[in-house]
């Protein structure tokens, strides 16, 4: 399966967003963005290029696509699934992206980034209602239960990542039960919930020229 495999780094540089792609470094000192907070390239700190309309929603599309990890094609299909949904076009899109096995993971505190909750879900480390799931792009619904296995809960890097969700905080459709490794969809995610700086209409609008 095709996925990016460049400095993850380069992205938030190019979004002028820290985009908390590399886990607990991004709330570091180590974080590149907080060093260099310009984009990337030779012409990276020029203050005074003028971006069009398209360009604006291009980049936008691009930051949540980053955000969430996945590429173009697989993206294209949550917006036309989210476009066929009763409501609001820009609304449903977040709410599918959001209910991704490996957000809700990474939401829950069990991994320090996306890409790190991509991995352990791969290696089989999670189970939903009681059934092996090993596809990060897997969709919950509201009263679905997300367990660490047995085999995995003395896994010190979960069990680090656990300590720091405290700091990070869980969101209010998501339920943590720390003492039995095991996180609940409580309901489906609203707009409200998700606070990172998005601005879906600007992807509503590109898509629908």
């Amino acid at each position: 399966m095709a996925r990016y495999t460049g400095a993850s780094c380069r992205m938030c540089r190019r979004e002028n967003l820290k985009l908390y792609l590399k886990g607990e470094r991004c709330h570091s000192d180590k974080c590149s963005f907080e060093r260099r907070a310009y984009a990337p390239g030779q012409h990276g700190q020029n203050q005074f290029k003028k971006s069009s309309d398209y360009a604006i929603q291009l980049r936008e599309k691009q930051k949540v696509k980053h955000m969430y990890g996945m590429l173009e094609g697989q993206f294209r299909r949550y917006f036309h699934e989210a476009d066929r949904k009763k409501g609001v076009t820009g609304h449903n899109l977040l709410a599918i992206l959001e209910c991704r096995l490996d957000n809700a993971i990474y939401r829950l505190g069990f991994a320090s980034s996306r890409d790190q909750a991509r991995q352990l879900i791969r290696h089989n480390h999670f189970q939903v209602n009681g059934k092996k799931v090993d596809i990060p792009s897997f969709q919950l619904k509201a009263g679905d239960v997300i367990m660490l296995k047995e085999k995995s809960r003395k896994n010190p890097l979960v069990l680090e990542n656990l300590e720091g969700a405290v700091r990070r905080g869980v969101p209010s459709w998501l339920e943590l039960n720390k003492a039995n490794f095991q996180g609940t969809v409580r309901t489906a995610p609203v707009r409200d919930e998700i606070t990172m700086p998005i601005n879906e209409h600007l992807i509503v609008e590109l898509y629908s020229k």
